[in-house]
């Protein structure tokens, strides 16, 4: 998005990707090209605070998780213990009772 002043006018175009090459669409001149402008800007400021936004949010589920994630592990672990000492062993993914031979 630009905003170009030629002989005392105002003119604004929009930078548009067509396939490799980019090319510039004239979207208006005048005190509607600075309104359009203005516009634009504030509209990309808005999406760069809600990306900011759900970041943060993010980071912050993370960090809640991570205790949780800790103690899966360690459940995971001594389940796997508990069932090797009792006898099981796995076939294909699934815990099954070893047979007394």
């Amino acid at each position: 998005m630009t905003l170009e002043k030629r002989d005392g006018k105002l003119y604004y175009y929009r930078s548009v990707r067509d396939g490799e090459r980019v090319r510039k669409v004239y979207m208006g001149s005048g005190e509607l090209a600075r309104i359009a402008h203005e516009r634009e800007i504030m509209r990309r400021a808005a999406e760069e605070h809600q990306r900011q936004e759900a970041e943060r949010a993010r980071e912050k589920l993370e960090t809640l998780a991570a205790p949780v994630l800790e103690l899966s592990e360690a459940a995971e672990i001594l389940t796997r213990a508990h069932l090797i000492a009792s006898g099981f062993r796995r076939h294909k993914g699934e815990w099954r009772r070893a047979r007394n031979t």
